[in-house]
């Protein structure tokens, strides 16, 4: 089967037929290219959307810890790689579909023209031998004519009587040129239709059929470069499709990952006060003024007039500070002085006020009014925020339990800072040694300041620790004094000797407390901020550990030996590199130790 055999004739449906192959590879490439920016468009929109949902933190205490918003992170880190391996597809088509296709597209054009200049030379040299034959055979035939001619006019004159032996001679002369010349364009003739054979038997048997094989050749080679490019076309979706697959099963594993316990008991890590429940109200026997009025048959005197003032004002005092969930309450009369007013020891040494239980007719009459005087402790909280200074060192403006964490949160950054400079330390008197060992590499005397610095940095280091650990130590014992008095507080105690202040409400007296959280100045709002999600830093690469890391000290991330871990803060100079596992634990680990990745397009994303 072949075109110079079967299609000898068909020169010009050939190079029809090969124009059209031409033109649907380029319309298959037009294809791909507009798939490419198909891809190339779906993954900006991807890491677009990742980049409005996942923004970078403003600061450390608004990190995500609730499961659902860390398994919302973990999916959208699987959505960003999920946008990376779209790009890798769009990149796989570009280099292997597209761009051949427009390489082999232009040589096939180059090819396919010369091979056509070839065979319309080969057409046209048939044709100038035709024409040479063509005209020699004229030639002759015009020859033989006059020959013809000639002859009669000789034989006419032979037989004529009349005619003169001159012009029978001449007539015989004219003849034998003619014959002459009819000989010679016969010979002529003869040659050139011989030469025309043998050109025209190579045109159709050898010429003709070696153009039209390199044309079939260069056709079926386009159909199977098609071939190919249909193939590698959907070689670039199936590679991907394996790490496309684990960034499905990261996002399943993420969802399973959400544990609606852990979420509820962060809120109550995040919430809890540690104050304790407001207690009993004691009975008040109203009915002792009204007997005693009808005994004496006379209204109060000033003195028992000064004493329901009193305990007016103390009592409403101590509703209005200990409710949490009472309203705001509005602005009362100037205040009066109390009178009765007693302290009760706690357990851990606390002081609380104790009011006397007195006529309190005022504060029934104040009841009866429906005049709203239990502020709420978030109305409190605001009020300390406004008129009392800024947060103290040690958080004692906060609630105990929140306190205790902040301090410890203080502490573990303090410990991290201490390790971070014992590190710097250890390398400064290595480098010291090395400098005495070799001094041409350096003067050891140099790195003396360096080196007095750090150690000044660590002692203050400790010291720090050491005053926030005495904090902590004493808010964990007022903590566990409170669990047990309120095991043992009974209803007794309350009516005897009143409402007891829990610790840390909020008193005038600022000397009744021993460093109760409302006996400092607030300035935070954060207790009374809503939680607020933030989102983790996106993954700007990916690394593999070379070598296996225990990550013993704080703040660090221990890592087998091949485990691949997500890149989120490149390498400062320092010689770590932070690190995020898929579970969302992050930390930093040697650079050294690592073979680290980037994604392209990533950096500031």
């Amino acid at each position: 089967m072949s075109w110079g055999a079967e299609l000898w004739d068909q020169f010009d449906n050939l190079d029809k037929h090969t124009q059209w192959g031409i033109d649907f590879l380029e319309r298959y490439a037009k294809f791909v290219k507009e798939r490419i920016e198909i891809e190339q468009n779906y993954s900006k929109q991807l890491r677009n959307l990742v980049k409005k949902y996942c923004p970078k933190r403003s600061s450390k205490d608004e990190e995500p810890r609730f499961t659902s918003c860390l398994a919302f992170f973990n999916i959208l880190n699987e959505l960003n790689d999920y946008a990376g391996q779209r790009e890798v597809v769009a990149e796989e088509m570009g280099h292997r579909v597209y761009g051949e296709l427009m390489r082999y597209s232009h040589d096939l054009k180059t090819e396919r023209k010369m091979h056509l200049q070839e065979g319309r030379k080969a057409q046209q040299y048939l044709d100038m031998c035709w024409k040479q034959m063509d005209n020699s055979k004229k030639k002759f035939e015009r020859e033989c004519r006059e020959a013809e001619k000639a002859q009669q006019s000789y034989e006419r004159l032979d037989n004529d009587t009349n005619a003169t032996k001159a012009d029978v001679e001449k007539a015989k002369q004219q003849l034998n040129l003619r014959t002459h010349m009819a000989d010679e364009n016969k010979n002529e003739y003869a040659a050139q239709l011989q030469n025309f054979n043998g050109e025209q038997h190579k045109h159709y048997y050898i010429v003709i059929p070696q153009i039209y094989k390199h044309l079939q050749e260069m056709d079926e080679r386009r159909t199977i470069k098609l071939s190919e490019c249909y193939k590698g076309f959907a070689d670039s979706e199936r590679k991907v499709i394996p790490i496309i697959s684990k960034c499905l099963e990261g996002m399943i594993l993420a969802a399973k990952s959400v544990d609606e316990r852990r979420d509820s008991q962060i809120v109550i890590d995040s919430f809890k006060s540690g104050f304790e429940p407001p207690g009993d109200f004691p009975f008040e026997d109203y009915s002792q003024h009204i007997y005693r009025t009808v005994s004496d048959g006379t209204i109060s005197t000033p003195k028992q007039e000064g004493m329901k003032i009193d305990s007016k004002t103390t009592v409403g005092k101590a509703k209005g500070k200990l409710w949490l969930f009472g309203k705001k309450p509005k602005p009362q009369s100037p205040p009066l002085t109390p009178t009765s007013l007693y302290t009760s020891t706690t357990p851990n040494g606390s002081q609380y006020p104790i009011f006397s239980i007195e006529p309190v007719h005022y504060c029934m009459s104040d009841i009866k009014t429906g005049k709203a005087r239990i502020p709420s402790f978030r109305s409190l909280k605001r009020g300390w925020s406004v008129k009392m200074g800024p947060a103290l060192e040690d958080f004692s403006h906060l609630p105990p339990e929140q306190r205790r964490k902040k301090l410890q949160q203080r502490i573990d950054e303090l410990n991290r800072e201490l390790q971070k400079e014992t590190d710097q330390k250890d390398a400064l008197i290595k480098m010291k040694d090395v400098y005495e060992k070799n001094p041409q590499m350096g003067d050891p005397g140099s790195l003396q300041p360096k080196l007095a610095e750090t150690m000044s940095n660590m002692d203050r280091l400790r010291m720090e620790i050491h005053k926030n650990e005495a904090w902590l130590s004493e808010v964990e014992g007022k903590v566990a004094a409170r669990g047990d008095r309120r095991h043992s507080s009974d209803i007794n105690h309350l009516v005897t000797q009143g409402r007891e202040s829990p610790e840390g409400s909020y008193t005038d007296d600022a000397n009744q407390e021993v460093r109760g959280p409302p006996q400092q100045h607030a300035h935070h709002n954060e207790f009374d901020d809503e939680f607020e999600d933030d989102d983790p830093l996106p993954a700007i690469g990916h690394c593999k550990a070379i070598y296996p890391f225990d990550g013993h000290n704080e703040g660090t991330l221990a890592m087998k030996e091949g485990e691949v871990l997500y890149v989120i803060e490149e390498d400062k100079g320092d010689g770590w590199t932070r690190a995020r596992r898929q579970n969302g634990e992050e930390g930093y680990v040697p650079t050294s130790y690592i073979d680290v990745t980037l994604e392209k397009n990533s950096k500031g994303s």
